[in-house]
């Protein structure tokens, strides 16, 4: 799942729904390098959430993403879901949960968040004066870019692996030498009955690199690993075509899975194709399987055309 914010570093938050737990990142990795510096890390603050240090709502996390062209990022939908707009709620009083800008994106390697005063500095009363100064900070960074959230117009929260997809739509363009792109339609169906045991993929994220008991190691820094697809076929009765199973830490074919902290981060084919994105697991030790959303089907690449963005 998406990771909250706490004292201005990261854990895990295990939002349980329906068996699952949304947002993932990278175990038993490497260190990206400049391998895939199109893929970001997201902070955005959603005004509805509680935070239990604080009296009022409203609450920070962060996912992952991939540019696509200069200004538009693939990500989980739940990643961009109920964002808020300059710090008030999109859901409201009927809002959609779409629009909000209070989100950022950061392609470093290891992203600067020294910028943020830490959390603990501010009274139970001052969770308004944290998001001010936070989005100042933010905006006043190169490094972190503001963006616009579109999550995918089906998107529902109670449901969110259905359509887990949504979009950045930067403020300004990030210039970069090659950027992800998009699967043909149907992409992973060619593993469906063919060679599937053989067919490795590159997981990239910066979340938590290994959950223990009472402790949470790693995150905040981009890394990648290879990871083997285990199935296409109706993940715990969703329907055909909605998510990919992928192997965590076959450590006879492979090394390397996901964990917490790292929605929306990408699953690529071969050197940028991002044919899934990290939506929800099953364990809560980042153990056994993992499960990505499809980004091959006609909605989502109907969505994402939407932006101007085509496989």
């Amino acid at each position: 799942m998406r990771t909250r914010i706490l004292l201005v570093a990261v854990a895990a938050v295990l939002a349980v729904i329906v068996g699952t737990v949304p947002a993932q990142a990278i175990t038993h990795g490497t260190p990206d390098g400049q391998r895939h510096p199109f893929v970001g890390e997201l902070l955005f603050y959603v005004p509805d959430e509680a935070d239990s240090r604080f009296d009022d709502p409203g609450s920070w996390f962060t996912c992952s993403g991939t540019l696509l062209n200069g200004h538009i990022a693939l990500t989980a939908g739940h990643c961009t879901y109920a964002v808020g707009l300059n710090g008030a709620s999109t859901t409201a009083n009927g809002g959609s949960g779409s629009g909000g800008d209070d989100v950022w994106i950061n392609f470093d390697e290891k992203p600067n968040f020294d910028i943020l005063k830490p959390s603990s500095s501010y009274g139970r009363d001052q969770n308004a004066q944290r998001y001010r100064d936070w989005s100042t900070a933010l905006n006043s960074s190169p490094s972190w870019h503001r963006a616009t959230s579109h999550p995918h117009p089906q998107f529902d929260p109670d449901a969110f692996y259905l359509h887990d997809a949504g979009v950045l739509d930067l403020q300004d363009s990030v210039s970069m030498p090659t950027y992800g792109k998009l699967p043909t339609q149907g992409f992973l169906d060619q593993f469906r009955t063919g060679p599937r045991h053989d067919a490795l993929f590159t997981v990239v994220g910066y979340g938590l690199n290994k959950v223990l008991p009472g402790r949470d190691v790693g995150g905040d820094t981009r890394e990648q690993a290879t990871t083997q697809l285990v199935t296409l076929e109706g993940l715990m009765g969703l329907p055909y075509g909605t998510a990919a199973r992928f192997s965590n830490n076959n450590g006879k074919v492979h090394q390397g899975g996901t964990c917490f902290g790292d929605s929306g981060g990408p699953t690529f084919h071969g050197a940028n194709t991002v044919v899934a994105v990290t939506s929800f697991g099953v364990s809560p030790n980042c153990t056994g399987t993992d499960d990505e959303y499809r980004i091959d089907q006609p909605d989502d690449l109907a969505f994402l055309a939407g932006f101007g963005v085509t496989p």
